[in-house]
């Protein structure tokens, strides 16, 4: 049985010296598997799968991916094999990590390879399973990640209509953040505003990529919803990424420590934590005040305990 995803709460949240009114969209509570925005598209995949007749999942992330893991839960929920290739950079070892932990428990099995042996690794697996009879579902289509595209981009295309029905009742916001990895929830985003004929700027916090990277994958991910946009309401911020993926500083480390402390709120250094830390600099550094700013919680719950850890 899939999962029905209710609407999930919009919080005001304090912080110190602000002088904008800030609110979080708590899709960190999404109830299953630690929440987080990944809940939603991994619901959309195992929906498609099914749909396709496939009877097994291969999923694809490094040791912290959050999507391996609701992935992984979510294939055990059902009894439904499933498969992580886990990508490594050139000369890095394998991390182990709360979310990788989970999903071996989940009974997932992880395929660990370079990241310049992703597509041979999917396709040598593929060609695995089939010989055992089984009908393979890649979560982003084909060997070489194409063809999925608009399918978890649906996700927060579809998400984004609870954003729409807050402000109809509440008051529309002046901006919308989030963390922006892959371009697939800033692009469902972007398409729900469109939806929905909102003017809601939707600035996306990179978390690893470069401006024109991350400005290609929303394009391209917009593109294979068949929606063309003004160029002008893509936003995607480079400028804080903190040297890379899963890469942090002290100055995000402090803010991890203050939405604690003041909100009770757990953030993480890699997706939350980064983007919350890029918002409040870009609203210090474009000069905004007085505004009413929501901040979209992706998740990621399992990454704020590594990061108690360290």
């Amino acid at each position: 049985m899939y999962l029905k995803i209710e609407p999930t709460p919009v919080q005001e949240i304090k912080w110190p010296g602000m002088d904008n009114t800030l609110y979080i969209k708590r899709d960190d509570l999404i109830p299953f598997s630690f929440g987080g925005n990944k809940v939603r598209i991994a619901n959309q995949f195992l929906q498609a799968m099914e749909a396709r007749g496939c009877d097994c999942l291969i999923a694809y992330g490094q040791s912290k991916s959050n999507l391996c893991r609701i992935c992984a839960n979510l294939s055990a929920s059902m009894g439904i094999p499933c498969y992580v290739i886990s990508a490594l950079d050139e000369n890095a070892a394998y991390q182990e990590s709360f979310n990788s932990r989970m999903v071996r428990q989940f009974g997932a099995e992880i395929r660990i390879c370079k990241k310049t042996q992703v597509a041979e690794t999917v396709a040598a697996l593929f060609e695995e399973l089939r010989g055992k009879g089984k009908n393979p579902f890649y979560v982003y289509g084909d060997i070489y990640g194409k063809g999925n595209e608009a399918l978890s981009c649906g996700a927060y295309r579809k998400a984004y209509a609870e954003i729409h029905e807050y402000m109809e009742k509440n008051g529309p916001f002046d901006a919308l953040f989030h963390a922006s990895a892959t371009g697939t929830t800033q692009a469902g985003l972007i398409a729900g505003t469109v939806d929905c004929g909102d003017a809601l700027p939707v600035i996306g916090i990179s978390v690893a990529r470069n401006k024109a990277a991350g400005e290609k994958a929303i394009n391209d991910n917009l593109a294979a919803m068949d929606l063309a946009v003004n160029p002008d309401i893509i936003h995607f911020e480079d400028d804080y990424t903190a040297g890379g993926y899963g890469l942090y500083n002290e100055e995000i480390d402090q803010v991890i420590r203050t939405m604690l402390r003041e909100n009770g709120i757990p953030l993480d250094p890699t997706y939350t934590g980064k983007a919350f830390t890029g918002m409040l600099s870009y609203l210090k550094g474009h000069d905004i005040h007085g505004k009413k700013i929501l901040f979209l919680h992706t998740g990621g719950a399992p990454l704020f305990f590594d990061w108690l850890q360290k």
